[in-house]
């Protein structure tokens, strides 16, 4: 059976076998089944792609800050204690932005604890993920790590176990130039010019039992309401992230709309979270497992919606999907270390693809976590390596710009709980500067190729394609600090007129970046 994904069915085949079932053989029913079209028209524009979308996440958690970005017994650490592989890997990755410090453990967070001389700093108990914390990593290295490496400043605040002046305090120490209590702190701190700190988050997870501070969504909204206009009144110009629901075992969407009612005057974003996993071994199941985040983004685009038609606000409000990964295996006493194969890069793949194809309100994106605890780079005391989905995020964020398109996508589908789910996951751009189409198709058949015709219905075209392919051999293989088994292999072809006819092999993720004629 073949499925349009704008839910537009289609009968033609169907007829087909009715009325002349002589005339198909097994092996022409499959070629059949495993053909598909892509119809791109430029002008069906979705939203300007957000650089944002790309962004990352370190959380005093394992070996992601200490071991990780941060080691300053480390002969490949600098000056400042970073290490410099890391620096590369993440310039590599062309991170746009990194939230820090949590994620859970910002619940239980006081940042005063991590400023000043470090000898001097108090090692607290982390009750987040039971660690001693000893803060010789704050807000002050948090900053010149992210200048080092070119990426934004995303600051999470505690309101938690936090107070509202202790928020309002965090931005002023950041953001204001001189002459107060908190940047005068800084200053004698060894910061003389301001951090300028833009994004912040109110809070994490609060609507999470787990969460230190939980609390609900009617005392969330009131306190982060106060809050977020205290630290408005710091600094006008920060945009702020409100706290979504993330216990989906909840009434999540009342959460999201409850906090929107009392803050969709004083936010930016929402936040959204979501992780997926293969618990139970099943590859079709996986594949199609961000379809409930897709499902999320719909139902808070609307809420937003809702909530902005009851105001005289003309600025809009936007999704932050600030936590997402794969993660199942590696859970507290192993260390969150989660090992990668080449289905979880698909999968990696297909939540890019899905914030690709919802830029209209996706504005950022942070994948949990950079470096170690569930994460694309992973260090050793000789070097680091990269995990498999370290390269899908690389070619979106070194490539995937400009407009995102409202593509027609016809596919072969599989049956999953009497759903039809298309093999073949696409996202695709425009970009106006380099007049190239931006095509990203995950193949989620597991043992055939398909192939496709890729039609263009604006202008024809022209040149030669570069063809970015992330597979391997098995579905099941992993990178190593010896071994890349899954990686980004490249090609060009050449294109000429309005259609190209690719094959896109069994399991894997392809880019193809397309040059229009005149």
């Amino acid at each position: 059976m073949i499925k349009k994904t704008r839910l537009i069915i289609r009968i033609s085949f169907t007829f087909y076998l009715l009325i002349a079932p002589g005339l198909i053989t097994k092996n022409n029913l499959q070629a059949q089944t495993n053909h598909a079209r892509i119809k791109l028209d430029i002008e069906r524009e979705v939203g300007e792609i957000d650089k944002m979308i790309y962004g990352n996440f370190v959380e005093h958690l394992g070996r992601c800050i200490y071991g990780g970005i941060y080691e300053p017994d480390s002969p490949l650490s600098d000056q400042h204690g970073f290490r410099k592989d890391v620096i590369q890997a993440t310039k590599e990755l062309n991170v746009p932005i990194v939230r820090w410090p949590g994620g859970n453990f910002v619940s239980g967070y006081h940042w005063q604890d991590g400023i000043g001389p470090k000898e001097l700093r108090p090692v607290r108990m982390d009750l987040a993920w039971g660690y001693r914390e000893n803060n010789s990593f704050g807000t002050d290295e948090y900053i010149d790590w992210c200048r080092e490496v070119d990426t934004e400043p995303y600051f999470c605040v505690n309101l938690g176990t936090g107070t509202m002046d202790e928020a309002r305090n965090w931005v002023e120490y950041c953001n204001i130039d001189k002459g107060t209590y908190f940047s005068d702190l800084r200053i004698k701190n060894g910061h003389r010019l301001p951090h300028k700190v833009i994004y912040w988050g109110l809070g994490n997870e609060v609507d999470g039992s787990w969460q230190m501070g939980h609390k609900s969504g009617e005392d969330y909204g009131k306190f982060a309401l106060e809050t977020a206009k205290l630290m408005k009144g710091i600094d006008k110009n920060i945009k702020l992230v409100v706290s979504g629901s993330s216990n989906y075992g909840g009434d999540w969407i009342k959460w999201n709309r409850t906090v929107l009612e009392y803050l969709i005057e004083q936010v930016d974003y929402i936040s959204l979270h979501n992780y997926t996993g293969n618990r139970n071994n099943n590859y079709y199941e996986f594949m199609a497992s961000t379809g409930f985040a897709e499902k999320a983004i719909k139902i808070t685009e609307g809420i937003i919606q809702s909530e902005l038609s009851k105001t005289e606000r003309k600025k809009p409000v936007y999704i932050a999907f600030d936590e997402y990964n794969v993660w199942y295996r590696a859970k507290g006493e192993e260390g969150n270390e989660e090992v990668y194969n080449l289905e979880d890069a698909l999968v990696i793949a297909s939540y890019l693809n899905m914030f690709v194809r919802h830029a209209n309100v996706v504005k950022m994106a942070n994948l949990a976590q950079l470096v170690n605890v569930i994460a694309p780079i992973f260090t050793t005391k000789e070097g680091s390596w990269y995990q498999t989905i370290f390269y899908p995020l690389a070619l979106f964020a070194n490539n995937c710009y400009g407009k995102a398109i409202d593509s027609y996508v016809e596919s072969p589908v599989y049956q999953l709980d009497e759903k039809e789910i298309p093999y073949l996951d696409v996202s695709t751009s425009f970009n106006k500067e380099k007049n190239e189409i931006i095509l990203n198709v995950v193949n989620r058949h597991k043992d055939q190729p398909i192939v496709t015709d890729i039609l263009s219905q604006f202008r024809s075209f022209d040149g030669k394609a570069t063809v970015y392919e992330v597979n391997g051999n098995d579905i099941k293989d992993q990178n190593s600090a010896t071994k890349q088994l899954v990686k980004t292999k490249s090609l060009t072809i050449d294109v000429k007129g309005e259609k190209v006819t690719y094959s896109f092999p069994a399991h894997s993720y392809t880019m193809i970046l397309i040059p229009m004629g005149d």
